[in-house]
């Protein structure tokens, strides 16, 4: 039986407010990429896992390490409905623009 690819993506919302709740908002989201995820968006992250059983692991893996005053949601996608998410983008700053890549050309 062929395993399909799945996705967890976790978003969370830390208090910030004290030095310990910054130093436990730090360690979540170190914690986040040494287990492999990385970062779409300021507070969601997100991990490819190959199958249920792995992504599960992962879920159990997210909860032990959740800080005491966190709130953390995660989810299991599929690859195709991970594909399915659509990007919407507004404007673009000009740090955005500035860092365009720039064309290469040989001489």
């Amino acid at each position: 039986m062929e395993e399909n690819f799945m996705r967890v993506l976790v978003m969370f919302d830390m208090p910030t407010g004290t030095k310990l709740e910054r130093k436990a908002s730090a360690k979540f989201r170190q914690r986040l990429l040494k287990e492999g995820f990385f970062m779409m968006q300021f507070s969601v992250y997100c991990r490819i896992c190959k199958g249920i059983a792995s992504a599960n692991s992962y879920m159990n893996k997210i909860e032990s390490f959740v800080p005491q005053k966190g709130h953390v949601r995660a989810l299991i996608l599929t690859e195709k409905q991970f594909d399915r998410m659509r990007i919407f983008v507004g404007y673009k700053s000009a740090t955005e623009e500035a860092q365009a890549p720039v064309q290469l050309s040989v001489l």
